[in-house]
């Protein structure tokens, strides 16, 4: 599989998962550089060379071979809580297709402190190379799960002691009347159709973020940003 775009090489290098790098003559200096510092091998090619074999021309001069996409387990995201002592904040993604909301969303809940992004096999964007630019290379720095079933899944988590808290445009609460102190798996859905029943009546609150009513609404990756953010300020983390 090939991955472009500089944030995501370079996470791939330093995760020791790249194969082998091809870079575009005449890039930057200092990412050459940042390559011989992290001991990287390296081919230079010509431009045209990367946009035929990526398909693309938004490689930012840049490209590696490297394993299949880095799936993890529900454990891993709950051993990454546990090791920070943190009750576990896990996101959860009914339907997102589109590739670049998808390593959007893994990138703010990267940022904001969340374990894992939680997603079904078939109804989900792939971790694509497109997506993995998205996240700007935080899909290689968090457990990105796959599960075969989203809703047996989440009731799974509940018996565990996870709340299931689902964005909702039909949410009777705001975001700042939930109680982000407990074990928590945040819902998200399509941008089109939002969360499917059998995953809405899995929640134990539905929310929605008061927005402007012209607005109409959010898009997905934003309003999780959002959620994130009211989540990581409750737990007290600034």
């Amino acid at each position: 599989m090939w991955i472009y775009g500089r944030n995501p090489v370079l996470e791939a290098l330093r995760a020791g998962r790249a194969r082998r790098v091809l870079v575009a003559r005449g890039v930057e200096g200092w990412l050459l550089k940042e390559l011989e510092r992290l001991g990287a091998p390296y081919t230079l090619v010509p431009r045209i060379e990367l946009d035929t074999l990526l398909r693309t021309t938004h490689h930012q001069g840049i490209a590696a071979e490297v394993e299949d996409p880095p799936y993890a387990s529900l454990e891993d995201a709950l051993r990454l809580a546990a090791s920070r002592k943190e009750p576990p904040l896990l996101v959860a993604l009914d339907g997102v297709t589109d590739p670049r909301n998808y390593g959007a969303m893994i990138r703010s809940a990267l940022a904001l402190g969340a374990h894992g992004v939680v997603s079904e096999e078939r109804r989900a964007a792939p971790l694509s190379p497109l997506a993995l630019k998205a996240s700007a290379g935080a899909a290689l720095k968090l457990p990105v799960v796959k599960v075969k079933n989203l809703p047996r899944t989440l009731k799974a988590l509940k018996e565990e002691g996870l709340w299931v808290y689902g964005l909702d445009v039909r949410g009777e609460k705001a975001p700042w009347e939930l109680d982000y102190a407990r074990p928590l798996v945040l819902v998200v859905g399509s941008e089109g159709e939002g969360m499917r029943r059998l995953v809405r009546e899995t929640c134990d609150e539905l929310f929605r973020i008061p927005i402007r009513e012209e607005a109409e609404s959010l898009n997905a990756s934003v309003a999780l940003g959002i959620a994130l953010y009211q989540a990581r300020l409750a737990r007290g983390v600034g």
